[in-house]
This record gives C-alpha cells, sequence and structure tokens, in this order.
C-alpha cells in the first residue's frame, strides 16, 4: 500500500496545506468539492501542488509532522522545485 504527504494551495503562493493520506485521488477530490468541514473547506484551497509517496504510513506522518514544522520558504521551494507554475496536479492522477 502506498501513502502520501501532498500539499493543497488555494493560489500560486496563496494559502498552504500538508495533509497525508493512503488514497490520494479521493482525498483530494474531497477538498477540492468541500465534502469534509474544516481548513481546506474554509479557506478554499482546493488545488493539489505537490505530493510524494511512501510505502509506510510511520514514514508519510513523520514527513507529515517535518513539512508542517518548515518556514514557508521552504515549503514553497518544494513545491517550486517540481511545479514552477503550481499547477493543480489531480488531473494527472486520473
Amino acid at each position: 500500500m502506498s501513502y502520501f504527504v501532498y500539499f493543497m494551495a488555494s493560489q500560486k503562493n496563496g494559502t498552504l496545506y500538508v495533509g497525508v493520506t493512503n488514497n490520494l485521488i479521493r482525498r483530494v477530490f474531497e477538498h477540492k468539492n468541500d465534502a469534509v468541514e474544516g481548513f481546506t473547506k474554509r479557506y478554499a484551497v482546493h488545488t493539489l501542488v505537490w505530493f510524494e509517496s511512501t510505502s509506510s504510513i510511520e514514514a508519510a506522518i513523520q514527513r507529515e509532522k517535518q513539512i508542517k514544522n518548515w518556514k514557508r520558504e521552504w515549503k514553497v521551494a518544494l513545491i517550486e522545485k517540481g511545479n514552477p507554475d503550481w499547477n493543480d496536479l489531480y488531473e494527472g492522477l486520473l
């Protein structure tokens, strides 16, 4: 099984959300459609801009916690390293 750490964004250089899931397609769909109350619904954070996978839930949770403690500039640099235009990566998953 794969586990994913991912960033959602409201827009380029906008509000960021980092999360972890075992089903990236389902979870991003939920964010995009405001299916769950919370941060991403409240701040219209609907664009998948970065993700990575691992086979260990422990590693995924550890990575999420690590990233949450980063400075914003480090998070932006991580996104822009692989997605400089902040394109929505969701369609590529389908």
